[in-house]
């Protein structure tokens, strides 16, 4: 089931850690999901109870633009104006309460199972989260890590 939906590498490429957090931007999620990001935001904003800022929360100006110095994204225009939100792996499953498709569902299962490989990869690999934490590394770029890119 889960690969007949999409290759578990497109997940893992997706993946940042920004604040010490692994996280998926709301227009990626959109689009694994097969809504636009703005209908994705406004129905968050919708059920905004059910998302704490440990499970979502806005990138600042700052974190755009080293997403866009990092390759992360293309260019501030491709954010579409706004600054994104980030979702962490419990942002994710709570994502799927909202978003009630059958796609949306096992979109976010995958994703949940993606983030628990990750972390079992990191926690093998102890030095590659201690290299992308920003309170140990005081490069901010370095805060910024495809996950999938340290992997290789």
């Amino acid at each position: 089931m889960d690969n007949e939906i999409l290759p578990i590498e497109r997940i893992e490429n997706k993946i940042f850690l920004i604040r010490g957090e692994k996280v998926m931007l709301d227009r990626d999620l959109a689009k694994l999901y097969g809504v636009k990001a703005i209908r994705l935001r406004e129905q968050v904003k919708r059920n905004k109870a059910r998302f704490p800022e440990e499970f979502m929360f806005q990138l600042t100006h700052q974190e755009a633009e080293i997403l866009v110095s990092q390759n992360a994204i293309p260019s501030r225009k491709h954010l579409g104006g706004s600054l994104p939100y980030a979702f962490t792996e419990h942002g994710v499953a709570m994502l799927s309460s909202i978003l009630r498709s059958e796609r949306a569902i096992k979109i976010s299962i995958l994703i949940v199972k993606t983030f628990v490989k990750l972390r079992r990869i990191l926690a093998t690999h102890k030095e590659l989260v201690s290299s992308c934490n920003p309170q140990k590394n005081p490069h901010p770029k370095l805060a910024f890590c495809g996950i999938r890119d340290y992997l290789l």
